[in-house]
């Protein structure tokens, strides 16, 4: 059997005394999309910004328990935290393209700080990434055009295809289309499906069609806890847990 992705093992976080993540444990597979559900403050965003080692860079804040990727515990003894975001992608809820540069230099900044500097490859790469996230048509013939001068849906994909220069085994995102308009979201959404080849995703959403249509897996958070979590076919069909029908439903939440 081959071994998982991403492992997650008794994950707790916390901000001062508030206990926000409370002993999650999780697995998910090789090209997978994780789909994360539940209302405003249970904890997603806190949960997947301790997948990349963002959660410790707030005053205060302590995480305990593991976190693998490709069997690797980012949170080991000596385990530097700026490689770790390295290596998992992030795209947050507003598309934040780097102000001052072109959309060329916004994909291969990520190369270039880790030491690449020949144009071939990077050329290569940034056409790549590009064409990944569904963009190098609409901008090819405007790569040394700033970034911030697309549309908010190209912005999106424009952060995407940054994520994806790296070569990430991870790609977090954090409800990527909720500043977006439908088109752009259906975009999005029909990209996530392409990208899953190359990258295991992990998706923040308050969006339960969303969630339904573009993810394997669910994970239900409230309160901090993981309340049920399996197929998304099961969990939006035959959820194991009231408390999730009644979610999913919108009886609450």
């Amino acid at each position: 059997m081959n071994t998982p992705e991403l492992v997650v093992r008794n994950l707790n976080a916390w901000f001062e005394d508030f206990h926000a993540v409370k002993n999650i444990n999780l697995s998910i597979a090789k090209n997978d999309i994780l789909a994360l559900i539940g209302p405003s403050g249970c904890g997603k965003s806190t949960f997947i910004r301790c997948i990349n080692r963002l959660h410790e860079e707030v005053y205060k804040a302590r995480v305990s328990g593991e976190v693998l990727i490709q069997g690797q515990d980012i949170y080991a003894p000596g385990t530097d935290p700026v490689q770790v975001r390295r290596r998992v992608g992030m795209v947050f809820q507003k598309p934040n393209p780097f102000p001052g540069l072109t959309i060329y230099e916004n994909v291969a900044i990520g190369l270039k700080l880790s030491g690449i500097r020949r144009k071939s490859i990077l050329n290569e790469v940034v056409e790549k990434s590009l064409k990944q996230a569904a963009l190098w048509d609409e901008v090819k013939d405007k790569l040394n055009q700033p970034g911030t001068s697309l549309s908010g849906g190209q912005q999106q994909r424009l952060c995407i295809a940054r994520a994806l220069a790296v070569n990430p085994p991870i790609l977090l995102m954090d409800e990527p289309t909720s500043a977006l308009d439908p088109i752009s979201t259906g975009r999005i959404e029909e990209l996530l499906q392409e990208i899953k080849k190359y990258v295991t995703i992990v998706i923040v959403t308050h969006n339960m069609q969303q969630a339904s249509r573009v993810s394997t897996k669910t994970a239900f958070f409230l309160s901090g806890e993981l309340i049920e979590f399996g197929e998304t076919s099961q969990i939006f069909t035959k959820p194991r847990v009231h408390k999730t029908e009644e979610y999913i439903t919108g009886r609450f939440g």
